[in-house]
């Protein structure tokens, strides 16, 4: 008897698993708020955990072009992330309006809305492009790059800054399918792109065949031609007509109130991401002062760091989803609640993940530089950061859920204290005035996160966000 219940069990969460990998657009208004997140997750976790792994092989291979290789990336990636943060604020407002207008049983009103927010992103990404691409130099020369690494690297930032819409609409595309809650097709879309861009990294960069041999800026042709695949993918998924979402020409005529209102979402959620990125930013300024070591050290183990985060992104992810389509259907007590689960799931997988990188991190480091400085810089920084992984968990999913219900103002808010008048302030007191060095910046970056995730947990318990408008 025991034995059939267990074999019935595991047929169920097989049978489940696939559900949720084959995938389907849902309305999780109802039923089980497990199955729901279960469905919502699993395609957001293997998502991220791609995009996580797509970090560490790039790493992996610009590791072999040496210290001023890697601490070019680092740079570039500090500047990018004002990118991605911009990506991430049009992509919070389009995914929220999406998914209170599938709540609403609206799927007309959530086509017209990613329309719209496509627009926005098209014209944002132009003119990153054109700033990117002509003053490369002079960004990673304001970044603190050496000569050197100015050398090496202008060339992979101008292409990785220029052909800044593939990252943009990859993003913001798929917080449209995550919204009308198809969170499969988003993660086949990023797969397919991190899958290609992994297989055509080693080839760009030192040449196979016909193909020469293109350096550092092979990581970046590998990384536009990776996600432009995806984004190809997504649009081609986007006309087709299948889903709840339909895209059809009528609506790509600009409709600027539903633009400003992306605009007014959007910017509240870019306002958190670039407070959040421009702390990385002068970070990574301050550990530059310490030299390339320090610089390529810090990168590497950021990277693990990130490594790590992704999945529980996902799950934070899958609770925007739900507070967004319930809030749109009038029920925000079953919006609380599975972002109290998510919260619970998530503290259980960083608190395993932050015990493995502290206990590891040598053995981790080691598999990616052999010079013992950077050696030592990478483990110290990995192990400091990751400490604190299991308050990152409940942060992120107070935060994601604050989101999701359109309410990207307070995380803003609360990314202003956290980060400009906690964060940068200690980072530069311990590294310089204390003379602790890089330490004194990954002590900062634990401490401050520990707090935004307190402060986060406070606010969302008050309950303000579930009477947002959107």
């Amino acid at each position: 008897m025991r034995q059939t219940q267990a074999l019935l069990r595991v047929r169920s969460f097989f049978s489940l698993l696939k559900e949720a990998i084959v995938g389907k657009e849902n309305t999780y208004t109802s039923g089980s708020l497990r199955r729901a997140i279960f469905l919502l997750a699993v395609p957001m976790i293997l998502e991220m955990m791609m995009e996580s792994l797509f970090a560490v092989v790039d790493i992996y291979f610009v590791s072999e072009l040496g210290k001023a290789a890697v601490a070019a990336v680092g740079l570039t990636e500090s500047m990018l992330t004002i990118v991605y943060s911009l990506a991430m604020g049009i992509t919070m407002a389009a995914s929220a309006m999406v998914a209170r207008r599938i709540g609403e049983e609206d799927p007309k009103g959530a086509s017209i809305t990613a329309v719209q927010g496509m627009i926005f992103a098209g014209m944002l990404s132009l003119v990153i492009s054109i700033v990117g691409f002509v003053f490369a130099k002079d960004l990673l020369r304001l970044m603190g790059a050496t000569p050197e690494v100015i050398e090496i690297g202008h060339g992979y930032t101008q292409i990785m800054l220029g052909s800044n819409f593939v990252i943009t609409y990859l993003f913001m595309i798929n917080g449209i399918f995550r919204g009308a809650g198809n969170a499969a097709m988003a993660m086949r879309s990023l797969w397919l792109a991190n899958i290609l861009n992994i297989i055509c990294c080693p080839i760009f960069i030192f040449g196979v065949g016909p193909i020469p041999a293109f350096g550092l800026e092979g990581a970046a042709i590998a990384t536009l031609i990776g996600r432009g695949s995806g984004v190809l993918y997504q649009l081609y998924h986007l006309f087709d007509g299948k889903g709840k979402i339909k895209i059809v020409g009528a609506y790509f005529k600009p409709k600027w109130d539903i633009i400003l209102q992306v605009l007014k979402i959007g910017a509240s959620g870019a306002g958190q991401f670039l407070i959040n990125s421009a702390s990385w930013i002068i970070l990574i300024r301050i550990i530059a002062q310490f030299g390339e070591d320090a610089i390529a050290g810090y990168t590497i183990g950021i990277r693990m760091v990130i490594f790590c985060l992704m999945p529980a992104w996902g799950l934070a992810n899958a609770g925007a989803t739900l507070v967004g389509q319930n809030l749109g259907a009038q029920q925000p007590e079953r919006a609380e609640q599975s972002v109290y689960r998510v919260a619970l799931y998530n503290g259980a997988l960083l608190g395993i993940m932050s015990i493995i990188l502290v206990a590891f991190a040598h053995p981790i480091i080691h598999f990616f530089v052999s010079d013992p400085n950077v050696v030592e810089n990478a483990v110290t920084c990995l192990r400091v950061v990751s400490a604190g992984l299991l308050f990152y968990a409940f942060g992120m999913s107070m935060m994601q859920a604050f989101n999701g219900a359109g309410d990207t103002r307070t995380p803003m808010i609360i990314n202003i204290f956290g980060f400009w008048l906690l964060q940068i302030p200690l980072a530069y007191a311990l590294a310089n005035w204390l003379a602790l060095g890089p330490l004194g910046v990954y002590l900062a970056i634990g401490i401050a996160e520990t707090l935004i995730a307190v402060a986060a947990f406070i606010v969302f318990k008050r309950g303000k966000w579930k009477l947002v408008k959107v």
